[in-house]
């Protein structure tokens, strides 16, 4: 097991402001689209307007001779690509739709890049391609393409199906019992800064400015298929603008940037279009969970099912894995678990923060509700009652602090003063309901590298090939660094974002921190070492002979703990010891006693919302949250990922829907004046603590990644909430007032 790592001067866990913070606010900042380079060109997409079919003519002829157009790429003049562009198969990559052949899946699919001297004139050029189709018909009916359910062949990390005890033969026993289907829609990504790739070639090697989540994968994608080797391919990142799991694959638009930027001779930007990021890029599936529960009167719960249907494409499985969090939350003896897909004629879903989690904590914790209002139980209790101690797949949990998230949670919003029936709290004109969920995610980590110098001048850089996508990278690593040098925050220098630093794995999963923190510590724990040794071995150095054990690092200069005044400098030392800087690189990789637990955060949400009795407008007027995820990194960088995620829960209950229209395939709603997601009139207060509990399980740092647990069990505490308000139980998402008027 791997020890707990003790910090001389502990920065890690403080609310240090952001480093990149001065480079965002005064637009120095460089995202994929801001790239300066010579003989810039542009590129735009044209997308398909039928759900499926054949393109049986294309005539570029008027977009040819626009003013500004220098190439017109569609299927008859593309490149020819090694396996017809799909030689990356999922899951290392999504089906890719890059200009190999006729075929179109979905609506909103690629089937033209125009190049141009402007970003207006490619846009323009792309408008007047005139396409001719040969359309079939498309599958756009979830309830329609249930009569053909496919079963996928795994789902990311969990199988498909599980089952423990005798789930069938028990269910419908007991005191009570809960038979409902709860519905999650097609959601969409909808980061701040669309998706944008520059494309430049030198000879055979091709540089890559990309907004993604995994500047290594996004390198090996696409050599492969391109073709080409992946020492070729250099991929440059530094800021990512929101990305939530989208941008964590490479989609179609990356290697037509490449193979336009080759036909073009010069360099080629193209950003995606807001309305073409609904469909091309992945989404959040629409779910359908059906869960049925059996309980005694006591409240102990005999037996669940939950079964899953998600929609996927017709040409790749994504299953949305709703039902894996069912598994593990409540001590449950009699479990089953299944997972079926709808294969309909739209783009491939993908990663959505929390994905499985997010949709699967809203059934789940919805009908947990119900059951607690089935036995007249306070809900708080009747998860109190089912508590799993561990993991009742098999291990032991790494470490669990749910029962202190209740509390806290609990006491902080004032549970205790909660009236049970419906429709029994009111402010004036305002019914008041208050519920409750639970939250959890998995506390992921991969192997990753980093690298770390201490330079002549006595500063010290240190980096990983890991990527910030406005989470705190930047600043929670240079803590780290910080830390395990000696050095004062000021003189550490972070890199990341670029494919030749040592590799770390992608920013997804939320296992960034507890991949790479460690990497970090490592490196620089290494270089700090090495510039003591040096000390204790320099006859000019007050520090010559000093034993090991009575040596430290503090503010950049290598001291005697047991006499601080007999100090020396690191650019002292360095530079009587040659001038050279100290480096070193390090592998770091999960523990294999890891392995033989079960590794989750946890969480507890209580929410309350007034609904307008007349109306049923819906607001949430508070939020309050405790957490157990292990030790913050940065207080401040991590009340703001917290929050973060309570706003998507809030948008996920109340406003966030993709309507697909069944006859064309096309989202009529493919813009954020009509995709509606929170903004400031909707988030009021958000109250959230963090519960003191290190796990040293899962990294020797003991941290766990808190990027997507904030959005898990809260759109279900909202639901709660609406119908103790109301009285009115809405199991469809999102919670719109027409639902609550009606229902």
């Amino acid at each position: 097991m791997n020890a707990n790592i003790q910090f001389d001067q502990p920065l890690v866990g403080q609310p240090v402001d952001r480093t990149d913070g001065l480079l965002k606010v005064t637009g120095a900042a460089h995202y994929s689209s801001d790239w300066p380079l010579p003989r810039l060109s542009h590129g735009a997409l044209l997308m398909s307007g039928i759900a499926k079919g054949r393109i049986t003519s294309i005539d570029t002829s008027v977009a040819r001779g626009m003013p500004g157009v220098l190439v017109v790429m569609t299927h008859d003049n593309a490149p020819r690509l090694p396996d017809g562009g799909n030689a990356v198969n999922p899951p290392a990559s999504r089906r890719l739709s890059l200009l190999q052949d006729d075929r179109i899946f979905y609506q909103n699919q690629p089937i033209a890049v125009v190049v141009a001297d402007t970003p207006e004139h490619a846009a323009d050029a792309a408008q007047r391609i005139l396409v001719n189709y040969a359309i079939e018909s498309p599958q756009l009916d979830m309830q329609a393409g249930k009569a053909q359910l496919h079963t996928p062949e795994k789902l990311t990390r969990d199988p498909v199906d599980t089952t423990r005890g005798t789930p069938d033969t028990l269910l419908g026993t007991g005191a009570a019992q809960i038979d409902a289907v709860y519905t999650t829609p097609f959601e969409v990504h909808n980061p701040m800064e669309p998706h944008a790739t520059t494309a430049e070639w030198e000879g055979d090697a091709l540089t890559l400015y990309d907004a993604t989540q995994y500047i290594t994968g996004c390198a090996s994608t696409v050599s492969k298929s391109l073709g080409i080797d992946v020492s070729k391919v250099h991929v440059i990142c530094p800021f990512v603008g929101g990305g939530f799991g989208s941008k964590g694959s490479v989609w179609s638009h990356v290697v037509l940037t490449a193979m336009a930027a080759k036909m073009a001779g010069r360099p080629v930007r193209l950003a995606v279009q807001r309305p073409q990021m609904f469909g091309m890029v992945g989404h959040r599936p629409a779910t359908e969970q059906h869960i049925r529960i059996a309980a005694g009167a006591d409240g102990r719960i005999i037996a669940m099912r939950h079964d899953v249907i998600s929609t996927t494409s017709t040409f790749e499985d994504w299953t949305e894995s709703s039902a894996v969090v069912t598994r593990m939350l409540y001590d449950v003896p009699n479990l089953g678990t299944t997972h079926r897909l709808v294969r309909l004629n739209i783009g491939t879903p993908t990663f959505t923060r929390a994905p499985g989690e997010a949709s699967g904590s809203f059934g789940l914790e919805t009908a947990m509700d119900e059951l607690a209002v089935a036995l007249n139980a306070d809900p708080v209790a009747l998860r109190l009652r089912n508590y799993a101690e561990r993991d009742p797949e098999g291990m032991p949990f790494s470490s669990k602090a749910l029962r202190d998230c209740y509390s806290v949670a609990a006491q902080r919003f004032g549970w205790s003063r909660r009236t049970a029936a419906p429709r029994s709290m009111r402010e004036g004109e305002q019914l008041v309901g208050w519920g409750m969920a639970t939250a959890t995610y998995p506390a992921n980590r991969s192997p990753s590298s980093a690298f770390a110098k201490i330079l002549p001048d006595g500063t010290a850089m240190v980096g990983a090939g890991t990527q910030d996508l406005g989470t705190g990278t930047y600043t929670v690593m240079t803590q780290v660094a910080a830390d395990a040098l000696g050095f004062p925050l000021e003189n550490v220098r972070f890199a990341l974002g670029d494919s030749i630093l040592p590799k770390a794995p992608v920013s997804g999963g939320s296992q960034s921190a507890a991949s790479v923190s460690p990497a970090v510590h490592a490196a620089a724990s290494s270089v700090r070492d090495q510039l003591v040794q040096l000390a204790i071995a320099d006859s000019g150095s007050p520090i010559y002979h000093a034993s090991p054990a009575d040596v430290t690092v503090r503010n950049g200069w290598v001291t005697l703990r047991s006499d601080a005044s007999k100090r020396d400098p690191a650019a002292a030392v360095i530079a009587r010891n040659g001038g050279r800087a100290l480096e070193a690189t390090v592998d770091v990789k999960p523990d294999e006693d890891a392995k033989h637990f079960s590794k989750h955060s946890f969480g507890a949400v209580f929410v309350e919302v007034h609904v307008d009795e007349m109306l049923g407008v819906i607001r949430v007027s508070r939020v309050v949250a405790a957490y157990d995820v292990g030790r913050l990194l940065n207080s401040k960088t991590a009340h703001s990922q917290l929050m973060g995620g309570v706003v998507w829960g809030i948008g996920q209950a109340l406003t966030e829907e993709g309507l697909l229209d069944s006859r064309y395939g096309r989202i009529v709603n493919n813009n954020l004046a009509e995709y509606h997601v929170p903004v400031n009139a909707d988030v009021t207060q958000i109250d959230i603590t963090v519960v003191d509990d290190t796990d040293l399980v899962v990294d020797p740092m003991g941290v766990r990644g808190i990027g997507e647990i904030g959005i898990t069990g809260v759109a279900a505490a909202i639901g709660n909430a609406v119908f103790h308000a109301t009285g009115v139980r809405v199991r469809s998402l999102p919670i719109t007032l027409d639902k609550v008027l009606t229902t």
